[in-house]
């Protein structure tokens, strides 16, 4: 099982959630941290991730190998994050085959309704459990 978390800037959201990975999932469980930039990788790993790439063609080419796909709803935007997920990034997130599991926190003119109003530690506690089950299921 192949789980890529996605994050620009500074990495912090997606080392929060690397870390909550990897204290509740088992072994066997890859969790690869792929950054828009190295600073972003660099705080990804330092959670515990088992690998990490930075930049679009790592994003691009790592996301088709992909059991699982964790980040903000600006992976699924181009030009997101201050212009750092390129459009490239976008697509290849986008038609990966993988499971997306998508927080709704955006820097960008989006509102997405519905969303419930909760913190970002208590949205990645619930991703994480919603990560937890889909893993479940895929090994029955």
């Amino acid at each position: 099982m192949v789980i890529c978390v996605i994050d620009g800037q500074g990495g912090k959201i997606g080392s929060v959630i690397i870390a909550r990975l990897k204290e509740r999932l088992r072994e066997g469980v890859e969790v690869i941290a792929l950054g828009t930039n190295s600073l972003a990788t660099q705080n990804m790993m330092k959670a515990r991730a088992n690998k990490g790439a930075s930049g679009e063609n790592a994003i691009v080419t790592t996301v088709r190998k992909a059991d699982i796909i964790i980040g903000t709803i600006n992976i699924l935007m181009a030009n997101s994050v201050l212009g750092e997920f390129t459009p490239k990034m976008a697509q290849a997130v986008s038609e990966s085959e993988a499971m997306k599991y998508i927080l709704p926190v955006t820097q960008s003119h989006v509102f997405v309704v519905g969303a419930a109003s909760l913190s970002i530690p208590q949205m990645v506690e619930a991703l994480v459990d919603h990560v937890e089950k889909g893993i479940e299921r895929c090994a029955k």
